[in-house]
């Protein structure tokens, strides 16, 4: 059995990765990142000194045309500011729940491409792909790409069209960030190589909704945020 984590450089994911190497061993993990045009590459630094860490291949995939029509404030080419409140007042301001910072389908993508990479890596083995969505991301609709209906369903049709060779594992999909944190810490997760903030200064700004969960997250624990903040 191979593991293939996605990883975008956050707590979440890199928890991910520490999952999967204490459970396959080095030799058996493997992560991906994406390019997909979003405003700064801090996170995609952060995925490969992760990898580094962990001394697990890391790949690169693109995905950048696909996200140009998009006006999501989290491309480079945006003219929509990111949004400095919590998750929680953006979905109750939404019709729909979805917040500002969601990139049309961009986990579907990231799934497909994903098996796409795990077929042709390992096209006689066993793959797990993992993903670090979690409950507070599904949590309001905020992120209908992180529910568990939806990856559900793309799990098994990645199940289906890779002739049952590959598996989608979300564990963390009925699990809050301080839980993750929780796991992590227990791990040990190098989380001072992580990246959260949407935005790609030298210090997280501290007030935008991925930075306000991750804050909390560790508060919650009793332990302190391993990184800088510019508030």
């Amino acid at each position: 059995m191979q593991a293939l984590v996605l990883s975008s450089g956050g707590i979440d994911s890199t928890t991910c990765v520490a999952m999967a190497v204490k459970e396959f061993g080095v030799d058996k993990v493997s992560t991906v990142s994406f390019h997909y045009g979003q405003k700064h590459d801090k996170e995609l630094r952060c995925a490969e000194e992760i990898a580094d860490y962990y001394g697990v291949k890391h790949y690169v995939l693109g995905l950048d045309e696909l996200f140009n029509c998009s006006n999501c404030s989290l491309l480079k080419h945006s003219t929509a500011p990111i949004e400095h409140t919590s998750y929680e007042d953006q979905v109750a301001k939404s019709k729909t729940g979805k917040v500002s910072t969601y990139v049309p389908f961009r986990n579907g993508m990231m799934l497909s491409a994903a098996a796409v990479l795990a077929q042709s890596l390992f096209p006689e083995e066993a793959v797990q792909i993992w993903i670090g969505a979690h409950a507070d991301d599904a949590a309001g609709n905020a992120y209908a790409d992180c529910s568990k209906p939806f990856l559900d369903s793309i799990g098994k049709a990645i199940e289906i069209g890779t002739y049952g060779l590959v598996q989608l594992v979300a564990p963390f999909e009925q699990m809050n960030k301080a839980s993750i944190v929780a796991v992590g810490l227990k791990l040990k997760v190098p989380y001072e190589f992580t990246w959260s903030c949407y935005e790609g200064t030298e210090r997280a700004c501290g007030v935008c909704g991925t930075c306000r969960d991750r804050l909390k997250a560790f508060h919650d624990n009793g332990a302190k945020d391993p990184i800088e903040y510019a508030k």
